[in-house]
């Protein structure tokens, strides 16, 4: 019997440390793969003016990951050290709580979530395994825990002065990133208006209202429904504006999206995605929401994956800019990469001169190419974190 006991409780190590140790690695690298594409032939020219921007990205998943961001990764496709390899000022980390088993762009329930079951692999504390807000709170932790570390080099920025600070030290040659913290879809303030403000005050600065489902805030582009805004949406949208959290359109439904822009005071952003001219797409943003965000003072962010940009060249990521840019003006368009998002990417985050190159190879302006890379979304983080 003791023998039998003895054998069943190894049998539980096993999978303990399966389930724990070696699964979570193995799920994100499946998940998180960079798959070489079509790489332009980075210049001395290219180099020496990538090296000289003040580049931004605006979506980037990577706090989801157990996976330490101060230290190089052999998986995924953002860490600080890829970071300054790719001469970026601020990373956007967005806080994902909860997406639907089956997940796929046309239509899907609220009724099922595959990061609880991650939650639990990862570790991560127990409050975390059935709120969505104390996922989003756990998710800034990791981010203030890994700035604390870094011996100087990440800096959590929450206001347009400790912006400002930032690209001071990097224009003074400091080797120094930011990062910002984003919420995909408000599922997580779990039906309280209230809980939005806990997360600004734990350091969100940005937030799209959906992900991949229908929530108590908006509709979202692949929910069941796919309906507008809710009363509580409403209302989320203004206490943003005055708090000084950029809105992000990106998931929303259609019907949303055209509600918010209705009300917007403030300029807003769709943070990752593409633009359905340049890739039909259903969750890619027509020319006339293009239109509305641009009037609102606000930015496409341009993401680097096969169904926002339908390939994962950089050459497509400069086609989709250069519709934006030709449909409302250069100063409406920037980067939203998704990097760690369950995306595959031709390149990772310490390859970014590739796309600085292919806007190069396009015919950009060195400008415009300043203001691409991330001039344009600095200009509206100032704005928007201001608040009112």
């Amino acid at each position: 019997m003791k023998k039998i006991l003895w054998a069943l409780a190894a049998l539980l190590v096993i999978a303990g440390i399966g389930f724990f140790g070696i699964a979570p690695p193995i799920v994100e690298a499946g998940m998180n793969k960079v798959e070489p594409a079509a790489l332009p032939k980075v210049s001395a020219q290219t180099r020496q003016l990538h090296a000289s921007l003040q580049i931004v990205d605006m979506h980037g998943d990577t706090l989801l990951w157990r996976r330490s961001l101060l230290d190089r990764a052999a998986r995924g496709q953002v860490d600080l050290p890829r970071l300054i390899d790719g001469n970026v000022a601020l990373q956007i980390f967005s806080s994902v709580t909860k997406t639907p088993k089956g997940q796929n762009y046309d239509s899907n329930g609220a009724d099922t979530d595959n990061i609880t079951l991650l939650t639990v692999a990862q570790l991560q504390p127990v409050r975390t395994w059935g709120s969505l807000l104390q996922r989003s709170l756990w998710h800034a932790e990791k981010l203030d825990r890994a700035a604390a570390g870094s011996g100087g080099k990440l800096r959590v920025i929450r206001t347009p002065q400790e912006l400002d600070r930032l690209l001071a030290d990097r224009a003074g040659g400091g080797k120094v990133v930011g990062g910002m913290l984003s919420i995909e879809g408000l599922q997580d303030i779990e039906g309280r208006l209230g809980n939005l403000d806990r997360l600004y005050a734990a350091g969100f600065r940005m937030a799209g209202l959906a992900h991949f489902f229908d929530n108590e805030v908006a509709g979202s582009m692949h929910g069941v429904k796919k309906g507008g805004l809710t009363p509580l949406g409403v209302q989320v949208v203004r206490r943003m504006e005055k708090l000084g959290m950029i809105v992000d359109i990106a998931h929303s439904s259609h019907q949303s999206v055209a509600e918010i822009l209705a009300m917007a005071r403030r300029p807003l952003v769709s943070s990752h995605g593409g633009v359905q001219a340049t890739c039909k797409v259903n969750r890619n943003l027509t020319d006339e929401e293009i239109r509305g965000v641009a009037k609102t003072g606000g930015v496409i962010g341009i993401g680097y994956w096969d169904a926002a940009i339908c390939s994962t060249a950089p050459a497509a990521i400069a086609r989709a800019i250069a519709h934006v840019r030709d449909l409302v003006g250069i100063d409406h368009v920037g980067l939203g990469s998704d990097f760690d998002g369950a995306v595959t990417t031709g390149f990772d985050t310490a390859q970014l001169a590739a796309v600085t190159q292919a806007l190069v190879d396009r015919g950009f302006a060195q400008d415009e190419i300043r203001k691409v890379m991330g001039g344009n979304v600095l200009r509206v983080l100032r704005a928007g974190m201001a608040g009112q």
